[in-house]
């Protein structure tokens, strides 16, 4: 167990080596963790309020934070050192995603857009319109050509990253999607939602490919495997769904 922040941790990433955990939290602040010992390393302080989400690059150099102080922060994994501020949302920022190849990163928030950013200038390259309430999460393909967003709206939005396109909707919850996440291949997306459900797409067609009913929200979901599907519930639980 790796204790040390004074509220709830909201989100958590793994260095692409394994090594270390960044975790975000109410607190404000973001924890490196060193895996095997379990030792806070260093913490990241310069949020205003509570950090929602985070993300680190997959060449390992740097870490970024949303946060519900309506921006993004870009830190130094190796010192800790913030580099900048991305700043363009007007209300709280939920989640981040950063591209495979570590060029883009893309943020959802609460004034119902997403925005996408150049990971090295800062600089926001588009905005993302089209849902009509607030974002809670996004996910990208592991070619980072398209981007998943899952809203209070109770859809889910494809999009294509590279000209800002809404693809697709998903429609099919009947409540708040509070989790995404897409499957290693690319191929499928699964989504966690208030109304007991966690649902598996086919991100291609949109296509519905199953439906897992629980007796609470489902609020996160990770893929283990390309069939393989970990959910998370209210209730405290971790459920692990296959697809075979």
């Amino acid at each position: 167990t790796m204790a040390g922040h004074s509220q709830g941790v909201s989100g958590v990433a793994v260095s692409a080596d394994g090594r270390m955990v960044v975790s975000a939290s109410w607190d404000h602040t973001l924890k490196m963790w060193d895996q095997k010992t379990g030792r806070n390393v260093r913490t990241l302080a310069g949020h205003s309020d509570c950090v929602g989400g985070v993300a680190v690059s997959a060449d390992g150099r740097m870490i970024v934070s949303a946060s519900w102080d309506g921006t993004l922060k870009v830190w130094d994994f190796r010192t800790g050192r913030e580099l900048r501020t991305l700043s363009g949302h007007s209300d709280d920022v939920y989640g981040v995603a950063l591209s495979a190849g570590g060029r883009l990163v893309v943020s959802a928030s609460w004034d119902h857009t997403l925005k996408v950013w150049d990971l090295k200038t800062g600089h926001k390259l588009s905005t993302l319109s089209g849902h009509s309430a607030g974002v809670h999460g996004v996910a990208l393909s592991p070619d980072g050509n398209w981007a998943v967003s899952a809203s209070q709206d109770s859809m889910l939005k494809v999009w294509e990253l590279q000209t800002g396109h809404e693809l697709r909707s998903l429609v099919g919850h009947s409540s708040s999607v509070f989790g995404v996440a897409t499957s290693p291949d690319g191929r499928l997306a699964a989504s966690a939602s208030e109304d007991n459900t966690l649902k598996v797409w086919e991100l291609q067609t949109g296509g519905l490919v199953a439906t897992f009913s629980c007796d609470a929200p489902v609020h996160c979901c990770a893929f283990a495997a390309d069939r393989t599907i970990i959910a998370g519930d209210r209730a405290g639980r971790l459920h692990f769904l296959s697809l075979e």
